[in-house]
């Protein structure tokens, strides 16, 4: 859908706040806490943006760009070609990042992964639950969204690296707390050190988001052909080793939305019928995965050699 950049605010260093609105005026569609845009920017991948604003303010959207030192084209394209009264083309809003219920959270953020977490401030406060965040950056000057954030008082911690060092993720979650749930989203070696910290904390504690998908050894799934059934056809296709599943839909002519390919942004999510997934995603949680009710893809296989899918 075509929407209206409303303003281009600069919120740090390297850091623009992009409002965007309907040309008609009328309402946006709902969204929660967690929940990105897709930017489909001219000559430039599409890229995933964290909704930063109030999920209740239906008039408008608010994303959080930092302008990547190597970008590819979407970050530059905001920061230097985008201006107020510009169409811009969007999908979504998607969300693979939901903050669940729970009486207790602890929120880690990195440098622009502050912006998915600042809507679920506001919705722990307002259910009334305790809370804590600790946010790193490089430095004081480069960290967005800070003049909001003061309104928490002793709840935030703000860190910059250059005064601060690393993340004291030690103090932080070194102690495994009952009924708290801890969501992080930042750069990967930060999510590593979070997930490290995590290992003796409950299963499902904790929740990520990732801007990349990390290193991944190649699977033994891999190894071997795949047959996809098409249940709403009958349809039957042959997947090779080295071709994706989504290779292979997108070969014999099946629409698929796809976007990032990296297993990240949850846009290639197809229905499981049959068959038990191999799941190489960074957005389903453990339960979903269990489930084998749906899949990425663009990067999931099999754990057998056939899969029926609901498509």
């Amino acid at each position: 859908m075509p929407l209206v950049v409303r303003s281009l605010t600069l919120e740090a260093a390297g850091v623009l706040a992009v409002e965007l609105v309907d040309p008609d005026g009328e309402p946006l569609p709902g969204w929660e806490p967690g929940a990105h845009l897709d930017l489909r920017l001219p000559g430039a991948p599409t890229r995933q943006y964290s909704l930063c604003g109030d999920p209740s303010d239906r008039s408008r959207y608010r994303l959080g760009v930092l302008r990547e030192p190597e970008s590819r084209g979407g970050s530059a394209y905001v920061h230097d070609v985008l201006r107020p009264g510009d169409l811009v083309e969007v999908t979504g809003p998607r969300n693979h990042f939901r903050l669940e219920p729970a009486p207790a959270y602890v929120f880690v953020a990195g440098g622009i992964g502050i912006t998915p977490i600042l809507p679920m401030l506001a919705d722990a406060t307002a259910a009334g639950a305790d809370w804590t965040l600790l946010y790193g950056g490089r430095s004081a000057a480069s960290m967005a969204f800070t003049a909001e954030l003061a309104a928490y008082g002793e709840r935030v911690r703000l860190w910059p690296q250059d005064t601060h060092g690393l993340l004291d993720l030690d103090a932080l979650l070194g102690s495994p707390r009952a009924g708290t749930l801890v969501y992080a989203c930042g750069p990967e070696p930060l999510l590593t050190a979070v997930e490290q910290r995590m290992a003796r904390w409950p299963a499902g504690a904790l929740h990520l988001e990732r801007f990349a998908a990390p290193a991944t050894e190649r699977g033994p799934a891999d190894d071997q052909s795949l047959e996809l059934v098409l249940a709403d056809s009958g349809r039957m296709l042959q997947v090779p080793p080295e071709q994706s599943v989504l290779d292979a839909l997108l070969e014999a002519g099946v629409e698929v939305v796809h976007d990032c390919r990296e297993g990240i942004c949850g846009s290639c999510e197809v229905k499981v019928v049959e068959g038990e997934v191999d799941h190489r995603d960074h957005v389903l949680s453990e339960a979903e995965r269990a489930a084998h009710g749906c899949m990425m893809v663009c990067v999931s296989r099999a754990c057998g050699r056939r899969l029926v899918l609901g498509l």
